[in-house]
């Protein structure tokens, strides 16, 4: 099994804390999309889409998170030999987990000079692979479009107030259950808190704990215990714990610098 993957990435994180509680092996393969590595040509035929992460079993591939989490839980029972499907209870909190996009609210909190360095970055890729690959040249065009989409979405408060408000819901709906139960569907760690937990992390990497977490007691326990399963500290903890931060982030600022520099897209 491979796993195709980036720390900056909540599906992939979401991914790997699933195969981590669940104990399955896996190839792991770094592709760090704030310097266009998912917009290399292998990879691109593979996943047009150009999204994280992508995950494959023997001929078997999976490009969505909740499907790849679906498959590993089912995996899971399969090699254990119980009869342990996914309950209606975590599917419910999977799908309304899913619902929200993280985009805009995660490009709308970081520094517009930042934003738009890389976002410029990241098109000069796109424009230099669609010259590799001219066969692939109206697919990249599409991810062309999408940026300049992106960049015309965060110009309009409107945008923003709606995802932090779809946020908002989400968190007070999950503050309401864990003041009935441990975990997002009951006593125990399940897949929905797979899905749940990087979205605490993006907040507490933007800074924002104190409007979104802090203000939430119960979500601010949850997350304090969650913080202390080994599958936290490897997959999220090891790399944006405290001055780990910003040792990941001070990594790729140093590579785009240096490949702006010399023009290497």
């Amino acid at each position: 099994m491979q796993l195709y993957h980036h720390p900056y990435s909540m599906d992939s994180q979401k991914v790997r804390l699933a195969l981590e509680e669940k104990v399955i092996d896996y190839t792991s393969y770094h592709v760090n999309p704030l310097t266009g590595k998912n917009m290399d040509v292998s990879f691109f035929r593979t996943n047009p889409s150009a999204k994280l992460p992508i995950f494959q079993n023997g001929s078997h591939v999976i490009f969505r998170a909740i499907d790849i989490i679906q498959y590993i839980e089912k995996l899971s029972v399969s090699l254990s030999g119980e009869d342990n499907p996914i309950s209606s209870k975590v599917m419910e909190w999977m799908e309304k987990i899913e619902d929200w996009s993280p985009k805009i609210f995660t490009l709308a909190h970081i520094p517009a000079k930042c934003r738009l360095f890389v976002s410029k970055f990241v098109r000069r890729v796109v424009i230099a692979r669609m010259a590799q690959a001219p066969d692939l040249a109206s697919v990249y065009h599409v991810k062309l479009r999408e940026a300049y989409e992106t960049e015309d979405k965060l110009k309009d408060p409107k945008n923003l107030k709606q995802s932090e408000e779809e946020l908002s819901s989400l968190l007070d709906d999950a503050e309401a259950q864990l003041s009935v139960t441990t975990y997002l569907a009951g006593e125990y760690f399940t897949m929905a808190d797979s899905m749940f937990v990087p979205i605490l992390a993006r907040i507490a990497l933007l800074n924002l704990e104190e409007e979104y977490i802090s203000c939430r007691p119960k979500i601010a326990a949850y997350y304090n215990l969650v913080k202390r399963r080994p599958s936290y500290k490897k997959v999220i903890g090891r790399y944006f714990s405290g001055w780990r931060k910003y040792r990941t982030l001070s990594k790729t600022s140093c590579f785009l610098c240096i490949r702006s520099m010399f023009r290497k897209y």
